[in-house]
């Protein structure tokens, strides 16, 4: 599934990039789509931070992205990093005591704040403490007249020297020049460059909590609390392992106090079934044609390592399994493997194989990739490398594709 996120430079007086604006995108199309502020801003987060990732999208550099009113009052904020965000807060916000209260906690986190399209209203009796909070003021050179700016300017150079003055909308050299003059620090605004849409792919996120949890089951000495805590994530999941304990093949007598308690009723043997089911499920959900031929790919690269490594009596066979899994989740999701490789959990070894470093897993993942693409010459090679008779190699190859058939159709 595509996504999109939009990004706008913010640069200093010597037009170097200080920060970006991050901005709801849900096409190629550079405009702001017709959404409720509050989604725009949790799409704008999830993307940035989880899917695209912030680092690819920003590297190093501050990221400034507005907050709707109601959400300044949720716990999204202990959700995100405080030293990559800049929180900005709308024009349209009003300035109440229990704004100014939100945003002392928002700072308290040690997160920026910004004011964006700033202007002085008349009657307003808590300037004082709002820009005790602020980092940044935002004035928008487009909409504002000189006059409006110089009230802006004055005060903030009197009063408040922790406050920097960031011109945006700035369109023209003469703008820019005019505001530098005027003392402000930042510059944002189409004269330097417009907002560049970022395109990205994702797999569902429950899609990718299946297959943590998969693998969780595939680990002997996993604990039924360490299942249940990774089930417990998902609402979704967890709504539906509780009726799959209801259904005519399960149907307990004993009311389910927990997840915990469900997946003891269940057993794991039997909730490894069901994930499969869940898995094909949902794959076929957010999946079709090409992405489909990628899901079972990738699960039949992951049986055949971890049969190949059981039959040479590996203790790490899981390790294996996860080798494969992920040996096409670049082409998946659109983004090279070193980017993705940052964002999984993953042991070294595992990393390293998948990077394309030479370690002692490489040689069975190159022999299931021949085998999945179904390289006769290779897969002979890579046979006797790893001294698997043709007959073995064959048998392990029906299992594999078996495996990954029967949850794909």
């Amino acid at each position: 599934m595509d996504i999109f996120v939009a990004r706008q430079p913010i640069f200093t007086q010597d037009e170097h990039i200080f920060a970006y604006e991050l901005l709801y995108r849900n096409g190629q199309d550079n405009t702001f789509p017709t959404i409720a502020g509050d989604e725009a801003t949790l799409d704008v987060l999830t993307h940035s931070f989880l899917t695209i990732g912030i680092n690819e999208l920003a590297g190093e550099k501050l990221c400034f992205i507005n907050f709707t009113e109601n959400l300044l009052k949720k716990e999204v904020f202990s959700k995100f990093p405080a030293n990559r965000i800049v929180v900005e807060i709308l024009e349209d916000i009003p300035i109440t005591i229990a704004l100014i209260e939100n945003l002392r906690e928002i700072k308290s986190l040690g997160f920026l704040i910004a004011l964006d399209d700033f202007v002085l209203q008349k009657n307003v009796k808590l300037y004082e403490e709002l820009f005790s909070l602020v980092d940044f003021i935002k004035v928008d050179f487009l909409l504002s007249t000189q006059t409006e700016r110089y009230a802006i300017e004055r005060i903030v150079k009197a009063n408040y020297p922790n406050i920097m003055l960031l011109a945006e909308k700035v369109e023209t050299r003469e703008q820019f020049h005019e505001a530098r003059a005027a003392g402000y620090k930042l510059f944002q605004g189409y004269f330097f460059a417009k907002p560049e849409v970022i395109k990205g792919s994702e797999i569902p996120a429950n899609l990718a909590q299946y297959f943590r949890i998969i693998n969780l089951l595939r680990n002997n000495s996993v604990s039924v609390e360490e299942i249940s805590n990774e089930i417990e994530r998902d609402v979704s999941l967890s709504f539906k392992v509780l009726k799959m304990i209801n259904s005519p093949a399960v149907r307990s007598k004993s009311k389910v106090r927990s997840i915990k308690q469900g997946v003891l009723i269940l057993g794991l043997e039997e909730l490894n079934h069901w994930m499969y089911v869940l898995l094909l499920r949902e794959s076929k959900k957010n999946h079709s044609g090409d992405g489909m031929a990628l899901i079972e790919a990738s699960l039949f690269r992951a049986k055949i390592c971890e049969l190949l490594a059981r039959r040479k009596f590996l203790q790490n066979a899981s390790e294996y399994f996860l080798v494969g899994m992920f040996s096409l989740i670049d082409t998946l999701l659109h983004r090279p493997m070193i980017h993705l490789l940052q964002d999984l959990p993953l042991s070294d070894e595992v990393a390293e194989t998948l990077s394309g470093t030479k370690t002692e897993m490489t040689p069975f993942l190159e022999l299931a990739i021949a085998c999945d693409e179904v390289r006769w010459d290779d897969m002979i090679v890579g046979a006797a490398l790893l001294s698997i008779d043709h007959s073995t190699l064959n048998t392990l190859y029906l299992e594999a594709r078996r495996f990954a058939t029967e949850i794909i159709n």
